[in-house]
């Protein structure tokens, strides 16, 4: 059988783009730690905490996430479907566009220009931007799969499609809007509709930007770096399908206790609790693969990175129902409880993925094997322990500071004033900034390996059938 030809090169052209804007985005988030405080390091107009966070949260979410995300389905999809790309023409102008789009979101963001919604600060013409390069993504990989010669549609494939259909809702209906100047839009929807819909967008982005994506890089690479099948495809595939019909009714319980009817909370809470299942199901399927496995723990560097991945994944699917449970969302909610919940899944989860897939992908797609293990494993332990500090410092932060709003006098009075709450919270601020700088540690020993693998690593054989 003659072997396919995969397009390798635009793979490349990802990866490394992707790590560029990872480095921005955690360099910006060590510097805004910073400022919170020491609040001299805020420099009006641009470099304040106001202007900087949504660089930080963008950058991460569509520079790093969505970056790996494009590099990585664009070599699965070939390998599942044996078949090249569809288009390598499609694929070249998607890498130049979205650079140019993340750039100018980082440029309109700085400048102030901002929608105010939660993960979707860019304005509307950012918004246009966004959907062509999303179209042309999913023309191309839709397309490769519709012409593949492999019949078997496995795990991966689903969670590829359902991210591709699930993002273009999402994002079509929560930016409508109505111009009103090049920069400067309304929301087509108001009040608590508004709120709604915005809440719709934002959770459930997190469920097909950050969760169905990384999934379906765990279930391709897993059994690839270990040599052994993945313990059930038929419980991949009900938690898939679980997962996707779950997920889409949670979005309110980003508002318990507001003006959002009652019957749109309870259900938004109901299928949160449940959504346990369809998580932990991929959890255990990871689990269960490896066993008379474990032992590559030690020996297999790749190992450590996917199965950490996934149990911090497991760790923020109990977390998140929990919070989505009224009478703990009204002690825990608007504290520092919350970003310390976010980043574990985005550091934990989302980019211990990316990394275990980057390195299985440097010596096919370069030619050359990893540079060095030692410094893939210390980048591992850099990563994980600037994590876990960043997250156990704000889980307690945020225990402490729901305490402090909730404690009340016999007459009724606050206990705590704000300033007295804000001042307690001051040495947990600094350990996330602690946490902040070991992971950009991580992230730089990441980079010096990549860049030491391409310079120097020795050649390696599983570079076979690619174009240039």
């Amino acid at each position: 059988m003659d072997k396919p030809v995969y397009n390798h090169a635009i793979v490349r052209s990802f990866v490394a783009w992707s790590v560029v804007w990872g480095l921005v985005a955690v360099l910006v988030g060590v510097i805004v730690s910073f400022q919170m405080v020491l609040p001299e390091l805020n420099f009006p107009p641009y470099l304040t905490f106001g202007r900087l966070r949504p660089i930080h949260t963008n950058a991460g979410i569509y520079g790093w996430g969505v970056g790996t995300i494009f590099a990585m389905f664009l070599y699965i999809v070939q390998r599942l479907c044996r078949v090249p790309l569809w288009s390598d023409k499609l694929a070249t102008f998607q890498l130049w566009f979205f650079n140019i789009t993340i750039a100018a979101s980082a440029v309109t963001l700085l400048l102030g220009y901002t929608t105010s919604k939660e993960y979707h600060e860019m304005e509307w013409p950012i918004d246009v931007m966004v959907v062509i390069l999303w179209v042309a993504f999913s023309i191309n990989i839709i397309m490769t799969i519709v012409k593949r010669k492999e019949e078997q549609m496995y795990i991966s494939l689903w969670y590829m499609l359902a991210s591709i259909v699930g993002v273009a809702i999402l994002y079509l209906v929560n930016s409508a809007a109505v111009p009103v100047s090049l920069f400067k839009s309304y929301s087509a929807f108001a009040g608590t509709n508004d709120a709604n819909v915005q809440w719709w967008f934002g959770h459930n982005a997190v469920a097909m930007a950050l969760t169905a994506p990384p999934l379906a890089m765990f279930y391709y690479f897993l059994p690839k770096s270990t040599g052994v099948p993945i313990y059930s495809h038929r419980l991949s595939i009900i938690s898939f399908w679980s997962l996707i019909f779950m997920y889409l009714w949670t979005g309110a319980h980003h508002l318990l206790w507001t003006p959002v009817p009652d019957w749109i909370q309870t259900l938004a809470m109901a299928f949160s609790v449940m959504l346990i299942a369809p998580s932990w199901g991929s959890v255990f399927n990871g689990y269960l693969s490896m066993n008379g496995q474990w032992h590559q723990m030690r020996e297999n560097y790749l190992v450590k990175f996917l199965i950490l991945g996934i149990t911090f994944y497991g760790l923020q699917t109990l977390q998140g129902p929990m919070q989505a449970i009224r009478s703990f969302s009204a002690f825990i909610h608007y504290t520092d409880w919350i970003p310390g919940h976010i980043h574990m899944g985005t550091l934990g989860w989302v980019s211990l993925i990316a990394f275990a897939g980057i390195y299985y992908l440097l010596p096919r797609i370069y030619g050359r094997e990893v540079y060095s293990i030692p410094l893939a494993n210390l980048h591992f332990w850099l990563v994980l322990i600037g994590q876990l500090i960043y997250s156990v410092s704000l889980w307690i932060a945020g225990v402490q500071q729901a305490g402090m709003w909730h404690s009340m006098e016999n007459d009724g009075s606050l206990t705590y004033s704000f300033m007295e709450t804000m001042i307690e919270m001051y040495p947990y601020w600094w350990a996330r900034a602690v946490g902040g700088v070991i992971y950009l540690l991580g992230l730089g020993v990441f980079i010096y390996n990549l860049i030491l693998t391409v310079r120097k690593g020795k050649p390696s054989d599983d570079a076979v059938g690619q174009t240039a």
